[in-house]
Order: C-alpha cells, then structure tokens, then sequence
C-alpha cells in the first residue's frame, strides 16, 4: 500500500493536507468539466518534501500506462498513445472513484 500526500482544496476554497491510497486511484476515468473522459489516470509523480511524498502530477492515458511500465515498454511498442499531465491542483481527488479536472482539458500538458 503506497500513501501520499496530497494538497487539495476544500470546500471554503483554502488549501488543505490529506493522505490517500493511491492503488485506489490508478485505472481511474478522469473526467472534464463536460462529463467526457479525457482518459485512466495511469501514473503519479511526487517530491519528497520532509518526511512526506507529496504529488506534483498526475498521468492521464495510455502515455502514461507506458511510462508506469518503463522505457521497456515504450520501446517495445513506442509513445503513440494520447496522454496528458495534470498538475495537483488541475485535478479534482475529492471523490477518489470520480477524479475530475478542475481546469479545461487544453490547460494539461500532453504527453
């Protein structure tokens, strides 16, 4: 079991600390703010910051189900795949079985 921590906004708009299981997020639809699947979160990437990993991004699509696997992978069937890189705060985890963008899709970096 991987814990993270990982910054949020709650609901008075301040900005707040809270841990969660990450396994429970990976293979996850992220959705925009117009209900359409922008693609499965596939991968994270933290800073260590203290005693604490905090997430700085979040991988969304098949870029990203590569780059979980290793250069191996990409090299086996190469970078096609769609993917994008939400920063922590572009993505909405406060339900984890329903991760949302808080931010047009045009906003992420790709992949």
């Amino acid at each position: 079991m991987v814990v993270l921590t990982a910054m949020a906004k709650d609901p008075a708009n301040t900005m707040s600390t809270r841990e969660l299981r990450l396994e429970g997020l990976l293979g996850r639809r992220v959705f925009a703010g117009n209900n359409q699947s922008v693609g499965r979160l596939e991968e994270f990437r933290a800073e260590r910051q203290g005693s604490a990993l905090v997430i700085t991004d979040y991988l969304i699509g098949a870029a990203g189900l590569v780059q979980r696997f290793g250069v191996g992978l990409g090299l086996l069937f190469g970078r096609h795949g769609a993917g994008y890189i939400a920063r922590w705060d572009q993505l909405d985890i406060s339900d984890p079985d329903h991760p949302r963008l808080t931010c047009p899709v045009n906003e992420l970096r790709t992949l």
